[in-house]
């Protein structure tokens, strides 16, 4: 058994792992749509990206975790539709998944799985643009949920086009195969211990994660929507506010970094434990359970060999390097560093506000 200081994995083959930019923007997302209590100065979230993993053994497979906002996103079921033309969200993206990888000279024929880490709209892209032979994976509870999609099913989120002529296959996390990975149900998708799909429910029906190994003892956790900023899973017991923040956005305050000692006042003016994350989820379909989820995750995120990635992390901007490129190598670049604690720049007015700095 192979272990980490926090998060105990089993031990496994090694997977490729590159992080792909959808080309996906949303913008103009109120932070109390997301997140509680609200933080004067940050009325709204930073321009959101959505991050696609494509994710490869060495037996040959590849997987995909999740496709972000398609160009034709106003081709979504009215359901979805129906919100996203009253909301007054700003929505862009310029490719599709499969445009991006033949622009780099991967076959999407050659992919094997797509995994929707759940069904919200930022997230499923367009499975029709892939060949029939790419199964589709779907967490607990989709099928019953939504199958089988607009316009067979005229309220459901997701469309018949989206399954048409390939394998829709709902994973479970009950019986013998079933593994334990830190605290989570999981699922060894591939076969060799390289690539496992974990059960993050809350969120939304289905919610799933993934776990890529990246050597024989670090990992990339992808989050999907389990959290949508660093603040609802930082700070935490195994991971506290540094003594320190040195980042762009702090550069004017005196000796040019925030220190943690006006963090902790931060989160003691709203009520918050120095170590507890700054925000709650607001969205979710569960979110008590989404916030047990969230405590897992914890221990994998204070875990040094483990780099965290939520779907719409914009800390991976200009810090980390993307598709067609290897993520690998993550931690012998330092990837953690530059954005574990990353977030904390979206407070600079906030800090302003409240700071003698």
């Amino acid at each position: 058994m192979a272990t980490s200081r926090l998060f105990n994995v089993p031990s496994g083959a090694v997977a490729s792992v590159r992080i792909i930019d959808t080309t996906t923007s949303i913008k103009n997302l109120p932070l109390k749509f997301l997140m509680t209590p609200p933080i004067a100065g940050m009325e709204m979230m930073p321009d959101l990206p959505t991050w696609s993993f494509l994710v490869e053994s060495d037996t040959g497979k590849k997987a995909l975790f999740d496709l972000g906002v398609p160009p034709n996103w106003r081709e979504f079921s009215p359901a979805v539709m129906d919100k996203l033309t009253t909301n007054g969200w700003e929505i862009n993206a310029s490719k599709h998944v499969e445009e991006i990888l033949r622009d780099h000279q991967v076959d999407p024929a050659s992919i094997s799985s797509i995994i929707w880490s759940h069904w919200h709209w930022d997230h499923l892209g367009d499975p029709s643009t892939f060949p029939s032979g790419t199964e589709l994976i779907v967490g607990p509870g989709f099928k019953d949920a939504f199958f089988p999609g607009y316009p067979g099913k005229e309220d459901a989120p997701v469309r018949e086009s989206d399954f048409k002529g390939r394998n829709v296959r709902e994973v479970s996390f009950e019986g013998s195969e079933v593994l334990t990975i830190g605290k989570f149900r999981a699922i060894d998708l591939f076969g060799d211990g390289s690539f496992y799909l974990l059960d993050t429910p809350g969120h939304a029906i289905g919610h799933l994660g993934g776990l890529a190994r990246t050597t024989s003892d670090t990992f990339i956790f992808m989050g999907g929507d389990l959290c949508h900023h660093g603040g609802e899973i930082r700070p935490s017991e195994h991971l506290p506010l540094p003594e320190k923040v040195h980042l762009q956005a702090f550069s004017h305050f005196a000796g040019g970094f925030c220190p943690g000692a006006a963090l902790e006042e931060l989160q003691r003016s709203r009520s918050r434990n120095v170590n507890e994350p700054f925000f709650d989820p607001n969205m979710g379909l569960d979110i008590p359970q989404a916030i047990a989820t969230i405590k897992k995750t914890q221990e994998a995120d204070g875990d040094s060999n483990v780099l965290f990635i939520y779907a719409h992390d914009g800390s991976l901007r200009g810090n980390v390097d993307l598709f067609p490129k290897s993520a690998n190598e993550w931690k012998e670049k330092g990837w953690r560093a530059k954005i574990l604690w990353h977030f904390l720049g979206d407070f600079e007015s906030t800090l302003k506000q409240g700071s003698k700095l």
